[in-house]
């Protein structure tokens, strides 16, 4: 089964996301930021990250460079808070999104979820 590891400081994200993934067969484990992300990715083995940028205690974009550096090959996926991120510098967002494989825009849908984690899995490593 596919894993993968959902990562945002919005409990309401995660079980949005957490709902979509487990009803097309994913297997889902959840991080509330950075920090705790890095235990559960220590901890298990996953095929793809989905993480917000901003988020308490360690944000994505530090997630992000940590995990290029220990797991260079783990698939991410940003998810870009546009009032936030963009409105905040958008070359931080642009940036971040860059490092990982793909990015989402919140608000999130359903359709667009399972669009972009498809299309995700399904490319070889890079």
């Amino acid at each position: 089964m596919t894993s993968i590891l959902v990562v945002d400081g919005d409990t309401s994200v995660r079980q949005f996301l957490r709902s979509v993934l487990e009803g097309a067969g994913y297997e889902v484990l959840e991080g509330s930021n950075g920090k705790e992300a890095m235990e559960e990715i220590r901890r298990n083995t996953l095929d793809l990250v989905i993480t917000a940028l901003y988020m308490p205690v360690q944000d994505g974009s530090e997630m992000i460079s940590a995990l290029r550096k220990e797991y260079a090959a783990l698939r991410l996926i940003a998810v870009v808070d546009r009032l936030r991120d963009f409105h905040q510098g958008a070359l931080l967002g642009t940036q971040v999104a860059l490092n990982a494989r793909a990015s989402m825009q919140k608000p999130l849908s359903a359709d667009a979820v399972l669009e972009t984690v498809r299309r995700v899995l399904a490319r070889n490593n890079s």
